[in-house]
């Protein structure tokens, strides 16, 4: 049985203010219950245990997980953030249980599928079509996707917007944040509003299925001359506000490539490397969301179908400006530039230099090492990642030199890292060197 024929996966979207505020009610106060009886068990066994081992427990990541997959929306998107971009700093199980939430997302019962679809196409939309499947082939965060075959026999896949995610944006994000800060996870020296108002934009952005339509048609345009990828057609005549319509395009997950010959993991995995670069050096403009569901692979043509273009957003010149400079310093293999653009970038700041210089200069080192060799990288060795953990992690004890970088710079920043993610779990091998260098020449 797959996850969408799982009858227990049918959970209604709460949609209303006060419904969503209640399900972050029912996970604060699940975190709470057992963060007490974790300390008062952990204390009766004469152990002074810190606030954080406490909140970050696998019954607790595993409360998270389930409760946001519930609600969906911004909530949920947060919650995938969260595990790709602190994936390699968490415990190995509290990682893969949040990891989950790439995965999958409760879906909508029929009643309130049809409920959304007659508010949008009009309660006799089914006439449109000689097929709409009601089983949706994904689920996501704000959205879940549908195979449909129209009258004129063109096969469709049917974005359609869960109901009042859009308009419970703003309270998500502000709720998520609460249960950060109130866990201690998020510290009260750290100002987050500046990352809480882009992220808040963003998914605003990503809820306006129109502009994702208008989005995926330019990236159609952007990549005719690169026929090793795949961006499906938008069919303008049936999308609407909370609907995107576009061209079915067939292909097995990206990470089932797993499986398949080395040869061509490292092509496959080449090409986005490219794709990324190009992104940031030559489009100017970065699809943002590193999800592995948005990668597709068609077997029958060997191509790579891209998907998702909600996060979609304008690189800022000065950020492709500085990450030239950063990248060109990493490849001339030159530590002291690189701290010195990681530092104009915002990657880091004075006060981490003052009170952490060792530890910095390791980090530079190791990154700087692996990565500017004239020769295959394996992604699939990860034995530098606890290095770099160890001496963050360290880092991040001093909350004194807590920061964050610009949120335009964090955007990039989560492509690249989670995109790496991916060729880890591909276990490429890829001369990354020679593959950056030459989109830099091209785009020079």
């Amino acid at each position: 049985m797959s996850d969408t024929d799982n009858p227990s996966r049918h959970r209604a979207v709460p949609s209303g203010r006060l419904s969503r505020l209640a399900g972050f009610g029912r996970l604060a106060g699940g975190v709470a219950g057992s963060v007490l009886g974790e300390g008062a068990k952990r204390l009766a066994a004469g152990e002074r245990p810190r606030f954080e081992e406490l909140v970050l427990t696998p019954g607790n990541a595993r409360r998270l997980t389930e409760r946001l997959a519930h609600l969906r929306g911004a909530a949920m998107k947060l919650g995938q953030m969260i595990s790709m971009d602190a994936g390699d700093m968490l415990p190995a199980e509290l990682s893969q249980i949040l990891s989950t939430l790439r995965d999958q997302a409760n879906f909508m019962p029929p009643a309130q599928l049809d409920k959304v679809l007659s508010s949008e196409w009009g309660k006799d939309w089914r006439k449109q079509f000689r097929r709409f499947e009601p089983r949706p082939i994904a689920a996501a965060s704000i959205g879940q996707v549908h195979r449909a075959l129209t009258r004129e026999g063109e096969l469709l896949a049917i974005k359609v917007q869960y109901p009042g995610v859009a308009q419970s944006i703003d309270s998500d994000v502000d709720n998520v944040a609460t249960l950060l800060r109130v866990s201690g996870l998020l510290p009260k020296e750290l100002d987050a509003a500046p990352l809480l108002k882009a992220s808040k934009e963003q998914l605003h952005e990503e809820a306006d299925y129109r502009r994702e339509g208008e989005q995926m048609r330019l990236y159609r345009e952007r990549l005719v001359d690169r026929p090793e990828f795949i961006v499906p057609r938008l069919h303008e005549g049936l999308t609407r506000d909370r609907i995107l319509a576009m061209s079915f395009e067939e292909g097995i997950p990206i990470e089932s490539l797993e499986h398949e010959p080395q040869v061509l993991r490292n092509e496959v995995f080449e090409r986005l490397i490219r794709l990324v670069t190009r992104e940031l050096f030559e489009f100017g403009v970065m699809q943002t969301d590193p999800n592995f569901a948005n990668f597709r692979y068609h077997r029958a043509s060997g191509k790579v179908v891209l998907l998702d273009f909600g996060a979609t957003r304008a690189v800022d010149p000065a950020v492709g400006a500085a990450y030239r400079r950063l990248v060109e310093a990493g490849l001339r293999q030159d530590p002291i530039a690189v701290q010195q653009e990681a530092l104009a970038a915002g990657f880091i700041n004075e006060p981490v230099l003052e009170r952490h210089p060792e530890r910095i200069d390791r980090m530079i080192d190791i990154i700087v090492t692996e990565m500017s060799r004239d020769a295959d990288f394996d992604f699939g060795d990860r034995s530098f990642v606890p290095l770099l953990r160890d001496e963050g992690i360290a880092i991040a004890q001093d909350r004194q030199s807590w920061h964050l970088p610009p949120a335009e710079t964090l955007f990039v920043q989560r492509k690249v890292s989670g995109t790496a993610l991916l060729g880890a779990r591909l276990k490429a091998v890829v001369n990354v060197r020679a593959a950056v260098e030459d989109v830099l020449a091209e785009t020079a």
